[in-house]
């Protein structure tokens, strides 16, 4: 690290730091439609045990306005792509004339699926995403085209695996065949980037519950991926902002989809392990 970059990470620390008065997360609770109970806090996982004594929703670091909009699904604007994808679900495609349906049944047949992806899947001998899996399905089982790993088909596809296992615990396997995966994306997790010699715990282990500029730093958990962003009025995916957050370092990033990003999602995945699936949720 030469001068230069070593003056950039200190300033964007001091940044944090200076603009970051302590922001608390909010001492609330969350039930979506009024039945459907969400965990946004809960004691660390064993494997945490050093870094943190409890784990957070993001949801807790949102103004009140952004949460009040996911208490509702009529105010949750990600479930009308939730709606898109049900659609999709239902409608034959690829050269075997098949549905989602067709194998699988209603799309509430998928609850308990999210809870646990990404995870070693024995048949392929790899840790695989809902997406992995997903396009898997398309390609041999639809003779259907592959969908972009982070385009419209495929997010709005996993906000409805997700939503039909809203307020199921996270519960990311860790050891076994899936343990090197994990081990790469632990590495990943705490690995300095970029120009600004950022990792993802400077941000979201160090300095989660302060600000940001005008954000509000949280713990990082993806419980609630796909997340519908206020920023940019879309569904977004894990990976997308494992990319993003990548650059924001001033980094070459690695590519939704890659083995990078997939180990680094069973990691930080298994950093929730406990909070509720959430997804779609709503955040800034």
């Amino acid at each position: 690290m030469n001068k230069f970059t070593k003056g950039l990470g200190a300033c964007m620390t001091a940044m944090i730091v200076a603009s970051g008065a302590l922001a608390d997360p909010a001492d609330d609770t969350l039930v979506i439609n009024d039945e459907i109970e969400i965990v946004t806090r809960t004691a660390a996982p064993a494997h945490l045990s050093d870094a943190l004594d409890e784990v957070m929703s993001g949801w807790l670091f949102r103004g009140a306005e952004t949460r009040d909009m996911e208490r509702d699904d009529f105010d949750n604007a990600g479930m009308i792509f939730v709606e898109k994808a049900e659609d999709a679900w239902n409608t034959a495609d690829g050269s075997a004339g098949k549905s989602c349906a067709d194998c699988h049944g209603e799309s509430t047949e998928m609850a308990g699926v999210r809870p646990v992806y990404p995870k070693y899947v024995e048949a392929a001998g790899e840790v695989r995403t809902l997406e992995m899996q997903i396009n898997d399905c398309r390609e041999n089982r639809m003779g259907a085209e592959k969908w972009k790993y982070t385009g419209g088909d495929m997010v709005n596809m996993t906000a409805l695996i997700s939503s039909v296992s809203r307020g199921m615990p996270v519960n990311i396997t860790t050891d076994g065949p899936a343990q090197s995966t994990w081990e790469q994306g632990k590495e990943i997790y705490y690995t300095r980037f970029g120009q600004l010699e950022l990792s993802c715990a400077n941000c979201h282990e160090d300095n989660y519950g302060n600000m940001i500029r005008a954000d509000h730093l949280s713990q990082g958990q993806i419980n609630g991926f796909p997340t519908y962003r206020l920023k940019n009025a879309k569904l977004n995916s894990a990976h997308a902002r494992f990319k993003g957050c990548v650059r924001d370092t001033r980094a070459e990033t690695f590519n939704p989809g890659s083995p990078e990003f997939v180990a680094l999602e069973m990691y930080v995945g298994s950093r929730g392990n406990g909070l509720s699936v959430e997804g779609p949720s709503v955040r800034n």
